[in-house]
């Protein structure tokens, strides 16, 4: 028997050595112990921690068996952006994103990494101090739900990192794939048809439906594999490049993918991107693609990002698996954007792994391309082995009688104009108080960058809808509090503060109304150009289509659709029942002034300013004519840096960009 002396010094080597065998086992492919031997260390450890339970440490291998249901999952939010890929559907747009990247770079040839991309679950792993803390899902990219009791469950998930010759980071994020092996979803699937239990669809589904256990029990009984791929935020450890850090991941404990190569050139991602699409039905797992990356960091924060991708990689989807069926009907949807799709009603068929039975024609062009007809036979697949969609037409088997189709001149939803500008793919329902578009508008309508009615979130605005207490955004200032009184979880002061928020809005900036109203090809941007310019509502409903040309950076396709805004019948209601529920939006306070100091200027802002918020900061250099930017290049003019100043400012001082004090910034304003 142990002596309760020896007990922590026993329950710390178990602890280690149970965690060399993880490693030696899901990281090097190559055990030291029997499956019997390492039960055996996993059960004296399980009874010491039972017997004494204050020494169980945070980052034990027992941690792995699952706890107790959750009421449900909260949320963690990402330091940094959890953001999507812009794909490349075939070789040519592989080439066509290099090019993109070599002209940004100025440079000849560039260095990629390309990897497989897993058909699975993106997850974001956070370690402290080398302990797993905490992990959330993709979500929306910038909050995702806290599923750490689950991640622990994952064998090949190091709870604590190694030591190696690379020191483990004080905050580490890295990100990750968590999927299912073909062999372990087959005997799972077994499993649940033993037991009478549903099956899963495919291994995405069945990996992404464990990690949402509320239960992690259940988890734990699920053969879940997880790699590394990417890093988020890092403290104290700078890489230089992707491949540098990918080759140190294992160092730390963390699996990765074999597959990954070094490519010189696109050429070799190319090659590469064939070689693994030959390969890919002979893979223990599934994957959709391949993902390329510029190998070099500073290459990276230069290229910068998108709104919802970086410029510096790119998925190169494989061709999606195919199969033939026939269209019962076709139909017009209606988008909560007003866009009009038009979808295909087929005879169901099973394709990768789930039963198909509608796919989209995308838009007229493509349905007059394919020439796609109720009752034709047609080829369709996956696209990005998601969207299903039509590939083209089987002519020979074509029944008499068909008729080509044309997506109606009216919306089917509530009859508004449909309308396609030129240049544009889509039609769309002009009305933007089409009742397929209500939910999607009132939320744009109430966001913080537009009329900021705080509180007046998506459930609440779906509640009102679906009580038919609001149809259109106007309906927003006629409601009281009877109306929210009655409401989920609305009680009397809730109601009280949605009422305030409503009429403080009343009031709002001429380009938040503007910006509101969700006109097609009218950001945020455009509508300070339009309120600057016009100064009133009633003059922009005035204004021709040449008329706005004029404006700079107003060109003919954002012109185009504001004339057809305001030619819409249902809109002009729309508008006078705001008028008449006191929507009276103010000339902003501001006009664009030409200041040669800024005009043109690109300005990046760093650090924790003090004397004034970013996005005043912002707005200050954009009143002026100048711009700003989130990353730092060689074409940035100024990096205005406040306390804290971290990468942004050092890239400025090696590329020898002009660096201003919060002070100095503000003498150039003056």
């Amino acid at each position: 028997m142990i002596e309760p002396s020896q007990v922590q010094t026993r329950i710390d080597l178990l602890s280690d050595q149970l965690r060399e065998h993880n490693y030696r086992y899901y990281i090097l492919d190559d055990p030291l112990i029997s499956d019997a031997e390492y039960d055996r260390l996993m059960r004296e450890l399980q009874e010491l921690e039972t017997q004494f339970p204050a020494l169980v440490r945070p980052d034990s291998p027992t941690m792995r068996v699952g706890s107790a249901p959750q009421a449900e999952f909260g949320t963690l939010e990402h330091r940094t952006p959890m953001l999507s890929l812009a794909n490349a559907m075939n070789i040519e747009e592989l080439r066509e994103f290099d090019q993109r990247v070599r002209k940004i770079l100025a440079v000849e040839t560039v260095e990629y990494v390309a990897e497989p991309k897993l058909d699975g679950l993106g997850v974001e792993l956070i370690y402290e101090n080398g302990v797993f803390l905490a992990g959330a899902t993709r979500g929306d990219g910038i909050t995702g739900e806290n599923i750490t009791a689950n991640l622990k469950t994952i064998q090949g998930l190091p709870l604590r990192l190694r030591d190696s010759e690379k020191p483990v980071p004080k905050l580490l994020e890295v990100r990750g794939e968590v999927f299912l092996r073909h062999a372990d979803f087959q005997k799972l699937n077994a499993n649940r048809e033993s037991q009478n239990e549903s099956l899963f669809a495919n291994p995405r589904n069945a990996a992404a439906g464990s990690l949402r256990q509320l239960d992690s029990r259940i988890t734990a009984q699920r053969p879940l594999q997880i790699n590394l791929y990417a890093a988020g935020r890092i403290e104290e450890y700078p890489f230089n490049s992707h491949w540098e850090f990918m080759q140190t991941l294992p160092k730390w404990g963390f699996p990765v993918n074999g597959q990954i190569r070094i490519c010189h050139g696109i050429e070799e991602a190319i090659q590469y991107y064939n070689k693994m699409e030959s390969a890919r039905e002979t893979l223990p797992y599934d994957i959709d693609g391949i993902v390329i990356k510029v190998n070099d960091l500073v290459a990276q924060e230069e290229l910068g990002i998108r709104s919802r991708s970086p410029r510096w990689a790119i998925a190169g989807k494989f061709k999606a698996r195919q199969e033939t069926t026939v269209v019962v009907s076709i139909e017009a949807s209606v988008g909560r954007t007003g866009a009009i799709t038009p979808v295909a009603n087929l005879k169901p068929v099973q394709l990768g792994g789930v039963v198909v039975a509608r796919a989209t024609l995308h838009n007229q062009d493509e349905i007059n391309r394919k020439d796609v007809r109720v009752g034709d036979t047609v080829l369709i697949q996956r696209a990005g082995d998601v969207i299903p969609e039509v590939v083209k037409v089987i002519l020979e088997n074509r029944p008499d009688e068909t008729i080509p189709y044309k997506i109606p001149e009216v919306c089917p939803v509530c009859g508004g104009t449909v309308m396609r500008l030129e240049d544009e793919a889509k039609h769309y329902c002009q009305n933007i108080s089409c009742s397929a578009q209500v939910v999607g508008r009132i939320e744009h309508f109430a966001s913080k960058n537009a009329m900021d009615i705080d509180g007046m979130g998506p459930k609440l605005i779906e509640q009102l809808v679906a009580k038919k207490l609001i149809h259109t955004v106007a309906d927003l200032y006629y409601l009281s509090k009877d109306d929210l009184a009655g409401l989920e979880r609305m009680a009397e002061k809730s109601a009280e503060n949605i009422l305030d928020a409503i009429q403080a809005s009343r009031g709002r900036d001429l380009w938040r109304f503007i910006h509101a109203l969700g006109i097609r090809n009218v950001g945020e941007h455009a509508s300070k150009l339009l309120a600057n310019h016009f100064h009133s509502f009633e003059a922009l409903a005035q204004a021709t289509t040449d008329s706005l040309v004029e404006i700079h950076e107003i060109g003919p396709i954002a012109a185009a659709a504001i004339v057809a805004f305001f030619s819409e019948t249902h809109n002009h209601e729309l508008l006078e029942n705001l008028n008449a529920g006191g929507v009276k939006p103010e000339t902003p306070p501001m006009t664009m002034v030409t200041d040669d100091r800024f005009l043109g200027k690109i300005f990046v802002f760093t650090g924790k300013l003090e004397q004034f918020t970013r996005e005043s900061a912002q707005g200050m250099v954009e009143t002026r004519g100048g711009k700003t930017a989130g990353s730092v290049s060689k074409r940035t003019d100024y990096v205005v840096a406040g306390p804290g100043a971290g990468s942004k400012l050092a890239k400025a001082e090696s590329l020898g960009v002009k660096v201003l004090s919060e002070d100095a910034f503000l003498a150039l304003l003056d």
